[in-house]
């Protein structure tokens, strides 16, 4: 679904918000608010105001990794120079990994994947094997064998994965969301599930105050398709009992089910069962398309996506195309910002009748 030709390169955000001058903090940016095809022009800060009692926000307490590494590709001595994106922990003990070569700049380009067998040295000496690619025909992710700790590994030596449009390297706290818990296992999201970033204590504390409940998921995040735009690849999830519960229970009465981030979305519809959120766990690769459309999830808070992204899909199963044309083009018009440092979108049911689910 193509909603313009590009994104205007003014128009990415190249620091955090709170960055951007003096006593601003990370809700201090816009929101574009969509009801249907009439669209608002709001701050964050006033999500409050647009949620009501009884409405339920699903979260991705999902942490963000140090997920960028630098390596040699080839053996001993010399080697090509490689950034290696961790993307995402295998079952077997394997990770999926992007390699990427440094432009020289502090980021990185694209690179043709494989081949198989060949090693890269990491910092430490530890290393990484390729074995095969995540996707037969898919050659930008790898399964890789590491000899080494990997979370130790990105403790150590890592920092997060930055793409070209941002203009400095920022600390790992800053692509952390208020809502992320460590795994226990070392696992995370090797990109930052970005809609959550702009909340603060605060705004939780006066959405809870006003009856608004959060529900936490999981849903550990790969490398993005930066140039290629490819679907969504399998990601490990977790949708708790307790969350399943609080969502059915919402349901039932009326409540909207709003998940922050379509990271939220993809956990969630995965642990429906003809209707009805279960507790679940494992892997999924669900795609929500239009034509698959959503369970349980009346609205979502996202970011601005690229016109090529696949996660617009998505979108458009949640609020319909004429919503999503009519947004776009009024985030193009009022110079809202894109990326994970940008500005929000809040896609919710046109105005009606409080209505009980069925």
């Amino acid at each position: 679904m193509t909603l313009m030709t590009r994104v205007p390169a003014e128009l990415s955000a190249r620091v955090p918000a709170e960055q951007r001058g003096p006593g601003r903090g990370r809700d201090d940016v816009r929101l574009l608010v969509s009801r249907g095809t009439e669209v608002a022009h709001r701050a964050f800060r006033e999500l409050p105001g647009l949620l009501r009692a009884g409405d339920v926000l699903v979260v991705n307490t999902s942490t963000t990794l140090a997920a960028a590494v630098d390596g040699r590709l080839g053996p001993e001595p010399g080697g090509v120079p490689v950034v290696v994106h961790f993307s995402t922990r295998g079952d077997d003990g394997r990770w999926a990994v992007e390699l990427r070569e440094p432009d020289g700049a502090g980021t990185t380009r694209a690179r043709a994947g494989g081949p198989a067998g060949a090693v890269v040295r990491l910092p430490g000496g530890s290393r990484l094997v390729l074995d095969e690619p995540l996707v037969a025909g898919a050659a930008r992710l790898w399964w890789a064998r590491p000899d080494t700790d990997v979370p130790a590994l990105l403790s150590g030596y890592g920092r997060p994965i930055r793409y070209r449009y941002t203009a400095r390297d920022q600390s790992l706290a800053a692509y952390q969301t208020v809502f992320a818990l460590p795994s226990p296992d070392g696992s995370g999201s090797a990109e930052m599930p970005s809609a959550g970033r702009p909340f603060t204590a605060r705004l939780v504390a006066e959405l809870v105050s006003r009856g608004v409940q959060f529900a936490p998921v999981v849903l550990h995040t790969g490398v993005a398709s930066a140039e290629a735009h490819e679907p969504p690849y399998p990601e490990r999830f977790e949708v708790p009992a307790a969350t399943a519960w609080l969502v059915n229970a919402a349901r039932a009465g009326g409540g909207r089910v709003v998940a922050v981030g379509t990271t939220a979305v993809r956990a969630l519809e995965s642990a429906v069962e003809e209707g009805v959120v279960r507790g679940a766990a494992g892997w999924t690769d669900l795609v929500v398309t239009p034509g698959r459309g959503v369970r349980v999830v009346d609205g979502l808070l996202t970011g601005l996506h690229e016109p090529e992204a696949s996660h617009l899909l998505m979108l458009e199963a949640v609020a319909g195309r004429p919503a999503l044309r009519r947004a776009y083009a009024a985030a193009v018009s009022g110079r809202y910002l894109w990326h994970e440092f940008g500005d929000v979108h809040l896609l919710l049911p046109q105005e009606g009748p409080h209505r009980v689910h069925c």
